[in-house]
């Protein structure tokens, strides 16, 4: 590959691999969580797939960024309500029509969304951010704290190394063309309480909104970080070092798989593999775009 000198001089900074530094960076861990030394090929597919029940939730997912409950507290005694986990009260269906929605009404109905347990203890819907006809689509899991406080994905620490890995392949999320801005969602779009993992049932709720925003957005390549997004995009169990390096397919769009930014500042020697992933994903982008100027 060919660098410019701007983009050499700014890899020669951050190191090897060369688009971030390896050594871990200071990150605090959840007593809960798991230990960074763990192998993401023995590990990441350690906890349950979201498609079944989340019995695992209460296992350490060291891939996740989501912060499961503590081991040994039992169901009764968690933050979240038994009644509220499982969804039990009747809510209002979700509004009709979702596949047809243009940019304002889907916005508007995710802001409402009242179709499961999730809105009682939000702040704010996490609708996305970037260009609505980006060429590369990032989806992420759930909203974080800072996420449902600012209203907006992958902020904080993690954030920050994800908008170091864009700048590697030149890419942003600030304003810029579709050709170089991307747009960024989640499979959920409200914050599970105390970052505990979705259920099953939340992400069935949400899963049309961000169906629709692939549609409307149309990207060439869509990059799914972290198991959950994974998991749910793919509708598989296997683990996301199972299905690294490989080109998959949703709604007839390209879709490369990859480790979460909060993985990585657990696991920082694993920065190498998700430097393999943009590689492939940047493939696949100009392969798509060679096709459709042909």
């Amino acid at each position: 590959m060919r660098w410019s000198e701007r983009q050499r001089a700014m890899l020669r900074e951050m190191g090897i691999p060369p688009f971030w530094p390896v050594e871990a960076e200071p990150v605090e861990v959840p007593q809960a969580a798991a230990p960074s030394s763990m192998s993401p090929a023995a590990d990441v597919g350690a906890g349950q797939p979201v498609a079944a029940p989340l019995a695992a939730s209460t296992v350490s997912d060291p891939v996740s960024h989501r912060t499961p409950p503590t081991r040994s507290m039992p169901v009764a005694a968690q933050p979240v309500a038994v009644a509220e986990l499982l969804d039990a009260a009747p809510r209002p269906a979700r509004p009709s029509g979702i596949e047809s929605m243009d940019w304002p009404a889907l916005r508007a109905a995710v802001a409402g969304c009242q179709a499961c347990g999730l809105c009682e203890s939000r702040t704010q819907t996490v609708f996305g951010v970037g260009h609505i006809e980006a060429e590369w689509m990032i989806v992420g899991e759930a909203p974080g704290e800072e996420e449902d406080r600012q209203g907006s994905p992958f902020v904080g620490r993690a954030g920050q190394l994800l908008d170091r890995m864009l700048a590697a392949i030149d890419l942003t999320r600030s304003e810029d063309s579709a050709t170089r801005q991307v747009f960024i969602a989640n499979v959920l779009k409200c914050r599970p309480p105390a970052n505990r993992n979705p259920l099953p049932q939340e992400v069935a709720q949400c899963e049309p909104y961000l169906l629709r925003q692939m549609a409307l957005v149309r990207p060439k390549v869509i990059l799914a970080m972290g198991r959950f997004a994974v998991q749910s995009l793919l509708k598989t169990s296997d683990a996301i070092g199972r299905l690294r390096g490989r080109v998959h397919e949703v709604q007839g769009i390209p879709v490369v798989v990859t480790y979460h930014p909060a993985y990585l500042l657990r696991n920082p020697a694993d920065k190498a593999l998700v430097w393999e992933d943009l590689c492939l994903a940047r493939e696949v982008w100009r392969e798509a775009k060679a096709g459709s100027a042909s």
